[in-house]
């Protein structure tokens, strides 16, 4: 395979990469605003419904901006190892790890090195888990659960 070739096949990956990133972001918006809509409908609990779809977008957000990184990562190791690329691409993995960090302690309320690690995916489907408890308990008449923030892992 000639250097042209395998520069252009791994700019196709990166792009593809970062294609897959906003269908997850699309993806994950429109899925959690109906399940906020049928939380909010079954269980006529608007804090409920804001709680699934900040709580499960913002994981989707999560599970984007990791997909994001590794295209980046592609596009530079692969594509253009310059020493300029590389700075570029540091700057972008710190910028996205703090906005990775930021909605971690939007999402749970704790810093993530206090508690166990969990992945973009893990947090939406916690949410919809969550989600899913309340309407089966508003269903059945009782009272709506409450949320307990994680223990510390510390402890």
């Amino acid at each position: 395979m000639s250097e042209a070739a395998y520069t252009e096949a791994m700019t196709l990956v990166a792009m593809i990469f970062e294609a897959l990133a906003a269908l997850v972001l699309l993806v994950g918006l429109i899925f959690f605003a109906i399940m906020s809509t049928r939380q909010w409908i079954r269980t006529r609990s608007g804090a409920s419904a804001y709680r699934l779809m900040r709580q499960g977008f913002g994981g989707v957000l999560l599970l984007s901006l990791e997909i994001l990184v590794a295209g980046d990562l592609i596009r530079t190791v692969a594509v253009a190892p310059t020493l300029d690329n590389v700075l570029v691409l540091g700057i972008i993995v710190l910028i996205r790890t703090f906005l990775s960090f930021s909605l971690e302690i939007e999402i749970d309320g704790v810093p993530p090195w206090r508690k166990a690690l969990v992945s973009g995916g893990k947090v939406a489907a916690d949410a919809q888990r969550s989600a899913n408890e309340e309407s089966a308990a508003a269903e059945s008449g009782a009272e709506e659960p409450t949320t307990e923030q994680p223990a510390d892992p510390r402890q």
